[in-house]
């Protein structure tokens, strides 16, 4: 435990001097493996998917805040839709719009969390993110939260009728929009996965702002029980149909990944808790006060080696004796 905590404390001082550098570095590599992804996944405009333009786009995010990313890459998913049908598209960019005059224009803040979640999707882990957001984030996060999980959704939707979508000409207009409506809205596992996901950052973010001792790891297995008891509900009572190896998995892995969270952000000791109180002219103060766990990393240690200085005439070769000096004892 002690090498984690100075660990802990190296990576801190190393962000502390760094952060500029290592929050840019951060922002491209989330936007390069987002654009990597769409066009992975839907890559039908051919030329977003040059190396250029991803790599330039890549590092103009670098410098933008995750609003601004949002937007890229909200730009970069309409043109593959478009490239597939023009009313998709519109319904795309009327869903974010809503969402950015809704949400984004008064706390653009939790922009990252609408970017990680379909990442985490994609890396078979998306049920770290309740976790993470119930531990970080407020309790409006829940509507990045699960704008994230309709636009994974809504991308698996275009990659799976991609065919139906470009060649629809015949059908009449208000009957494709229907059936593209009813296609993302009426889908029963996007809808399960909302209710699990923010059922489970609602619980966590309730525990964790509580009083009680290890309220943190507490909030983190009690979201971790909310999301399976929502996912059983709706595999028996809606016929949803989930993969159980895979989601028990992947909550495993969640629930390690949001460990590791809450030691490096919240890490205290309860046995050194304190309590305290106070007044003023209006209120009286009860305060609990439990100190952080903190280490100072120990100072590297320099050890000179150095080799001792020859004697004085050390390895000089003895000269011969000189005439008329006094002869030896085998001499005389």
């Amino acid at each position: 435990m002690l090498k984690l905590l100075v660990l802990r404390e190296q990576l801190r001082a190393f962000y502390g001097k760094h952060s500029t550098a290592i929050t840019a570095g951060i922002r491209f590599l989330t936007a390069l493996v987002s654009m990597i992804c769409l066009n992975s996944a839907l890559g039908y405009m051919k030329v977003l998917k040059s190396p250029a333009i991803v790599l330039v786009l890549a590092l103009i995010s670098s410098v933008c805040p995750f609003g601004g990313i949002c937007w890229i890459l909200a730009l970069f998913m309409l043109a593959h839709i478009f490239a597939v049908s023009l009313e998709l598209a519109l319904i795309t960019a009327a869903f974010l719009l809503v969402v950015a005059l809704l949400y984004y224009g008064f706390a653009p803040g939790d922009s990252w969390i609408m970017i990680l979640t379909p990442l985490l999707f994609v890396l078979k882990i998306p049920y770290v993110a309740p976790l993470l957001v119930g531990l970080s984030g407020a309790l409006v996060s829940v509507i990045p939260l699960s704008c994230g999980v309709v636009v994974f959704h809504l991308l698996q939707y275009v990659r799976s009728n991609a065919g139906p979508l470009t060649n629809g000409e015949s059908v009449d207009i208000t009957q494709k929009y229907m059936q593209m409506l009813n296609g993302i809205i009426m889908n029963r596992t996007m809808i399960l996965y909302i209710l699990a996901f923010a059922a489970a950052a609602i619980v966590v973010w309730l525990i964790r702002n509580q009083a009680f001792n290890q309220a943190w790891t507490v909030a983190v297995i009690a979201g971790i029980l909310v999301m399976l008891l929502v996912f059983f509900a709706g595999v028996f009572l809606y016929d949803v149909s989930l993969s159980l190896p895979s989601l028990l998995a992947g909550i495993a892995v969640s629930g390690l990944l949001a460990g590791v969270y809450r030691f490096f952000v919240f890490h205290v000791d309860y046995s050194r808790t304190e309590y305290t109180q106070f007044e003023d002219d209006e209120y009286f103060y009860y305060v609990k006060a439990v100190p952080k766990v903190t280490v100072t990393a120990p100072a590297p240690q320099v050890r000179k080696i150095s080799t001792a200085r020859k004697a004085r005439g050390a390895g000089k070769p003895v000269r011969p004796q000189e005439s008329g000096a006094a002869p030896g004892p085998a001499e005389r």
